[in-house]
């Protein structure tokens, strides 16, 4: 069977959800299907290369086009060409792990993955050139309605798509995302010093790890902190805001600076992939109090790392945690205040979040995530034929 699969996501050479979904899925499902040959379409301008083991395996194509993405994006939004499966000599199936656009021929079964639709639901929360870039240049309700097969990441995903875009529910499958192995409860380890000086981070943490923008609702976590530092038993705890900037992040930095706190609240900046599990160790408690997600990694990151972890009460958040994790309304700072300090003055109730959320996060697994993903393959595939 001839797989193509699109990893334009790769091109920037950034690390946020779609990208790790994207990593860390092909890792393993080029591994596990050996028999099958994949052609990558990988396209940009400009592009980072691919440092990825995976990408040199021996039932590899790399098919490497410098089509100028907007000039593509325009071509396959608005005359539905080029044919992708065509650009790269014939395919059986193509696999997007994004909705980007991306026709192909009638006889070639396309399956592609939708991770969330947040920028249906919550437009003012992205910039103006990201709202631009999804009303003139790509059609994600055109890109559901023409897959054979859609892969929802979560419960709460697929039921956007059945009630935004009108999908029957038949023709999507939920697939959950995995956690990175490398994502474990750390004991005595000098590489943690080093980590906290590399960071410059405090010895008491509350932390935030994700892309700083308006959506992950970090405003609300720092008016939450506000409150809490105004008792006095919370004088020496800091907020430590980890991850990379995306859209719209000035006014989170500006909250910051304007905070009465402001001392007591540090950005790490980009974190290295290989320190994160060293971050996560060294907090005390992780808060993701983000408006929407379609299924978010921080979470079960922080829980398979023992941290225990308190998130909001919205879209696929309550599915991904179960009863592992703490959860609040993310529109009430002050509901958030109170249950960091139920976490921070209860020991038992702590202990039991970190023992709940390092089970909780065994659930999620990449190579289960890649045995059903091609599974999903191979099923279409065979109907195809």
């Amino acid at each position: 069977m001839k797989i193509g699969i699109d990893i334009r996501v790769l091109a920037r050479g950034t690390r946020t959800g779609v990208e790790e979904y994207a990593i860390n899925l092909l890792s393993r499902l080029l591994r596990l299907a050996k028999r099958e040959e994949f052609y990558f379409f990988y396209n940009a301008f400009r592009k980072k290369s691919l440092e990825h083991d995976w990408a040199s395996l021996p039932n590899v194509r790399l098919y490497d086009f410098k089509i100028p993405n907007r000039l593509l994006f325009l071509l396959t939004l608005y005359f539905k060409s080029p044919k992708i499966d065509r650009l790269l000599g014939g395919i059986d199936v193509f696999f997007n792990p994004h909705y980007f656009n991306a026709p192909v021929s009638g006889n070639c079964v396309k399956i592609t993955t939708f991770h969330d639709l947040s920028f249906e639901y919550f437009p003012e929360l992205f910039s103006f050139k990201k709202r631009l870039w999804q009303r003139f240049f790509v059609d994600a309700k055109a890109e559901a309605r023409t897959s054979d097969k859609l892969i929802a990441v979560s419960g709460s995903t697929k039921q956007d798509l059945i009630d935004l875009y009108k999908i029957p529910e038949d023709r999507i499958e939920v697939i959950y995302s995995g956690v990175g192995e490398e994502f474990k409860k750390i004991g005595i380890d000098e590489k943690k010093e080093k980590i906290k000086e590399k960071y410059h981070l405090p010895e008491k943490f509350v932390l935030y790890f994700g892309t700083i923008e308006p959506r992950k609702n970090i405003i609300g976590l720092i008016r939450a902190f506000e409150m809490l530092k105004e008792k006095k038993d919370y004088s020496d705890l800091f907020l430590v805001i980890g991850g990379g900037t995306g859209w719209l992040f000035e006014g989170i930095f500006q909250a910051a600076q304007r905070s009465k706190y402001s001392n007591f609240i540090k950005f790490t900046g980009f974190v290295e992939p290989e320190d994160k599990v060293y971050l996560y160790n060294l907090a005390l408690l992780f808060v993701y109090p983000s408006f929407f997600e379609g299924f978010g990694f921080p979470p079960l990151e922080a829980m398979a790392c023992g941290v225990p972890t308190i998130t909001s009460n919205t879209s696929s958040l309550p599915e991904i945690m179960g009863d592992a994790g703490l959860m609040v309304d993310p529109y009430n700072p002050a509901e958030l205040a109170w249950v960091i300090e139920q976490v921070f003055n209860d020991e038992n109730l702590a202990a039991e979040l970190s023992r709940r959320g390092l089970e909780r996060a065994k659930i999620f697994s990449w190579d289960r995530c890649a045995q059903e993903t091609f599974k999903l393959i191979k099923e279409k595939n065979a109907y195809r034929d």
